[in-house]
């Protein structure tokens, strides 16, 4: 290895962002754990969500939402469906295109798990100000921005 050459750790601010992954990796660790008794995953959970919030969203739409490829959408819609909570429909305009709803015990578990993600988020950022809290959300929207501006001019 070149004497020259920096080492990921000795970068300012490496230690930041290993503890922003850490955070995450943790924190969804944490989740799946509490929602163990629901039978959901967070990857479930964010499908749920985004339903909760866009009722007859297409797949595709959810794909792009979550930055997922459709092949992840593919595992993870069946099992869903399968559990009955959720389900397909065409769309009444274009039959090709499948619209995602909640049925009614998708919406019950739905906002079930947003409050043990609520409840978990509230503990975890408890001894953070509403200030601070938000400094770290505009962070990390301008970091999104950087990713998907970077991801887009990646031919």
């Amino acid at each position: 290895m070149n004497k020259n050459q920096v080492l990921p750790w000795d970068h300012p601010r490496f230690r930041t962002w290993i503890g922003v992954a850490r955070a995450c990796q943790l924190m969804q660790l944490t989740l799946a754990r509490n929602m163990a008794h629901l039978e959901i995953k967070p990857p479930h959970l964010d499908i749920m969500i985004n339903l909760y919030r866009r009722e007859g969203i297409s797949q595709q739409e959810l794909a792009r939402k979550l930055l997922v490829g459709r092949s992840n959408m593919s595992m993870l819609l069946p099992q869903l469906e399968k559990r009955g909570l959720i389900e397909r429909r065409a769309d009444a305009r274009d039959k090709r295109v499948l619209r995602l709803h909640l049925t009614n015990e998708g919406r019950t578990v739905t906002e079930q798990a947003m409050k043990i993600q609520t409840a978990l988020i509230d503990t975890v950022m408890a001894t953070s100000s509403e200030e601070r809290c938000l400094m770290v959300a505009d962070q990390m929207e301008k970091i999104i921005e950087v990713l998907l501006t970077e991801d887009r001019d990646d031919p």
